[in-house]
């Protein structure tokens, strides 16, 4: 058996019997999802993505997601896809780059909703699965988890470094072990055509949705 496969056992901060867990996507939660179940901590997700475009991907994502909160008896909260409340609040931002003004946005609104639902469902404690990521500014989601659980009273956002200990491989492991889904962009419109931009400039073809899937053969490509 591989050592990356070992995990550190976790405990909640003080203070807190439950957790939140705001999840993005399967490949991004799935290491988090199996560290917290190994750790014996009660936790639900959280699904709650509306900039995920177009509402193929979305589909997806989402399904991938429960797909493996299932297999694992995780309970699963599906909110809303309010794409109408996301643009109105991208207005103005569509050519900011990525990490910038347009994604702390991003990460506030889901944020916000996360802690407001922790609020109304006795849950003092909200996280998220987006900062295992290498794609993200970890600081940038943390800042963003911080201050929107501000806005509650009793509620606090664990900002727990899931890349550290081996997180990140055994996130990539976890999703060729499930055959996950394989996102080739971060998930809103702007991201698929600035990603599509690139690879046309390199000579690559454009994105194709619903295709690509994590697997071991991946290992044999060059």
């Amino acid at each position: 058996m591989s050592n990356k496969l070992e995990r550190q056992k976790l405990t909640l901060p003080a203070g807190h019997d439950k957790l939140l867990l705001h999840s993005c996507c399967a490949p991004c939660s799935g290491e988090v999802m199996e560290t917290l179940i190994e750790s014996g901590i009660d936790f639900s997700i959280f699904f709650y993505n509306p900039n995920i475009h177009p509402v193929k991907e979305y589909e997806i994502r989402k399904e991938e997601n429960i797909r493996f909160a299932e297999k694992h008896n995780i309970p699963f909260i599906d909110c809303d896809y309010d794409t109408d409340n996301w643009f109105a609040r991208a207005k103005g931002m569509e050519n900011e780059p990525e990490k910038g003004i347009r994604c702390t946005m991003c990460f506030d609104m889901r944020f916000e909703r996360t802690a407001l639902y922790a609020a109304e469902n006795g849950f003092s404690l909200i996280s998220s699965s987006l900062g295992i990521s290498r794609w993200k500014d970890m600081k940038q989601i943390n800042d963003c988890g911080h201050r929107s659980a501000s806005h509650y009273e009793g509620i606090t956002y664990w900002d727990y470094n899931w890349r550290k200990n081996g997180g990140a491989v055994r996130m990539l492991e976890i999703s060729k072990k499930e055959e996950f889904y394989q996102q080739e962009y971060c998930g809103c419109v702007y991201s698929l055509r600035d990603t599509n931009r690139w690879r046309m400039s390199q000579g690559r073809d454009r994105i194709k949705l619903g295709v690509k899937f994590y697997s071991n053969a991946m290992d044999d490509e060059s």
